[in-house]
């Protein structure tokens, strides 16, 4: 998201295009692989109120739901930075953003990155305190 900021900044809009694109990809891979990830766990049958997470103990349970909860709040928000990356890449595609006018452009890519940092303390809160 940053390559693509500063290419347009610099003149060269085929190559934000593409590091644009990317950015968008790899959040898609992200909400594929959060998918697995949650099927998974619902065909164990973890998932909240189910019977059997209401048989394992209240830490277990409280984990649960907190994970479902704040991942899957985060989930929604990367797919809304999808759809605004998306407008944007339309924009850029169809030369509506440049190296004079790319504030949109910039201003895409801080809602992205706050989405970004959520992650950087929800990864070990959830996968490396375990």
């Amino acid at each position: 998201m940053a390559l693509s900021v500063t290419a347009v900044r610099k003149g060269s809009r085929r190559l934000s295009i593409g590091c644009l694109g990317l950015t968008i990809l790899l959040g898609a891979v992200f909400l594929v692989n959060k998918y697995i990830e949650w099927s998974a766990e619902i065909q164990k049958g973890w998932y909240p109120n189910s019977p059997e997470l209401l048989q394992m103990s209240n830490g277990t349970q409280l984990f649960f739901g907190l994970y479902y909860s704040m991942t899957g709040l985060h989930g929604l928000h990367v797919l809304a930075g999808i759809v605004l990356l998306s407008v944007m890449l339309v924009l850029l595609i169809r030369k509506k953003i440049s190296g004079e006018d790319f504030n949109r452009l910039e201003n895409s890519g801080l809602y992205w990155h706050l989405v970004d940092v959520i992650w950087i303390f929800l990864l070990p809160l959830f996968y490396l305190a375990v």
